[in-house]
This record gives C-alpha cells, structure tokens and sequence, in this order.
C-alpha cells in the first residue's frame, strides 16, 4: 500500500472520528450529535401532544377540547341506553331514509352480512348458528312490537346478548338495514310491504343530505363478510 492510500484513509478515519463526536459539554450517554439526519425528524415545526407549552394551562400543549365539541363524522344520538331510553327511539325516531328500491337492497345485503347468521334471511329467528343450536333463544321478528326506531337503537346499542353494530355500520346503512328489518316484519306477519318512493320530496332530501353529512357511510363491498355477530331479539 503505496504512502498516498494511507494518508488518504487516515485522514477519512480522522474526520469520521470527529464527525461522531458532539459539543465539549457531550458525554457518551447524551443523544446529542455534531450532525442530525433529516433534522426535520427532530425538531419538528409542530407542537407535540405532551410538549411543554408555557402558554397553556398546565404547561401541557395536550388539552381538553371545548365542552360540546362534536368529533368529525360523528353526531351526538339524543336517546339513552336505557329501557325509557329504548321506549323513547321506539315512540319518535323515525326513519330519515325515504323508502326506495336501492335503500331496501342496500340494507338487505347489509342484514345478510350482519344480521342473517343469527335472525335468519327472513327474519324468522332461525339464521345458521341457531339451527346449528349454538345460540338459542332468537326471536322471529314477528313475535316482538318493534318500530323502525327501535331496530335503530337497537343496533346503536345492542341489547341483551346482541352487541352494538354502531362501530361496523354507518348512520346511513343502520337505516338501510331497518328499512329491511321492516320489510321482513311486514313479510312474516302477513302485511304488504310498502310502496316504493319514486319522488323524493325537499323534506326527504334534507333529511338524505343530514344523513350523509353525519357520517362518511361506505359501500357493501367494504365490509368483512364472515362476522361473528351476538344474538337477542329487538
């Protein structure tokens, strides 16, 4: 190896040595560097969650929202979970959904994702897992006074042994499932279904324009097929 080689890698040896040293009040154990990566990574612009912040209260730049804040895509639902609360939804909340051939489709497709395993396709509280007798005690829809509200609220809270879907559906397709559950209702008692709204009218349209505002719904190819749903009556 000829002088020049050597007195090359010396030198690159020498500044790489200088280079992973830090100021003269460093020590081995601080994280501090001569040279940072990226430094962005490091020191960035933006507060913290838990930095320290003079200007706010408790020094914390992490607070508590204003009181009444509303998180986006969600909306505040105004019925308890409690059986006042249930009987409440049953008297008064109403379907904002008109009654349409898509809004019935979409929610009979949704009800065979969720629901069918254990109501049955027809409602009639004989789905898969009770003829395979790993539940038991399914009603048929027939059997019980329910309203479009109460399967709403139902499926917001879950009751008894059947848990809430209210993190698996939107605003929009738990109305589209009651509207279903109706149809189905109507079907087993022996009642013609309703008649297919063919006009929206400005009420309906407000009430669609309301529904889709609250929260982002999604279509019926995004949700997981092979759910393991709990049972009970509405």
């Amino acid at each position: 190896m000829n002088r020049s080689v050597k007195t090359f890698l010396f030198a690159f040896a020498s500044i790489l040595v200088v280079s992973c040293g830090g100021d003269d009040k460093s020590t081995a154990t601080d994280s501090n560097r001569s040279v940072q990566y990226f430094p962005n990574m490091y020191e960035s612009a933006g507060y913290e969650a838990y930095q320290e912040g003079e200007i706010f209260p408790g020094n914390v730049e992490a607070q508590l929202p204003v009181e009444g804040t509303v998180s986006k895509g969600w909306m505040p639902y105004d019925y308890d979970d409690t059986n006042d609360g249930y009987a409440s939804a049953k008297a008064n909340l109403k379907n904002p959904l008109p009654y349409t051939e898509a809004n019935l489709t979409n929610g009979e497709a949704l009800f065979g994702i969720y629901c069918a395993i254990c109501h049955g396709k027809k409602g009639d509280g004989q789905g898969t897992l009770v003829k395979s007798e790993k539940i038991l005690g399914v009603p048929s829809y027939d059997a019980r006074d329910i309203s479009q509200g109460s399967i709403y609220h139902v499926m917001y809270y879950g009751i008894n042994y059947m848990g809430s879907y209210a993190a698996q559906t939107s605003i929009e397709e738990r109305w589209q499932i009651a509207h279903h559950v109706d149809a189905l209702t109507r079907d087993l008692k022996g009642q013609a279904r309703q008649e297919f709204v063919t006009e929206v009218s400005n009420e309906d349209e407000t009430a669609m324009m309301d529904v889709h505002h609250d929260e982002e719904t999604h279509s019926v190819d995004d949700h997981v097929t092979e759910n393991e749903p709990t049972t009970e009556g509405h």
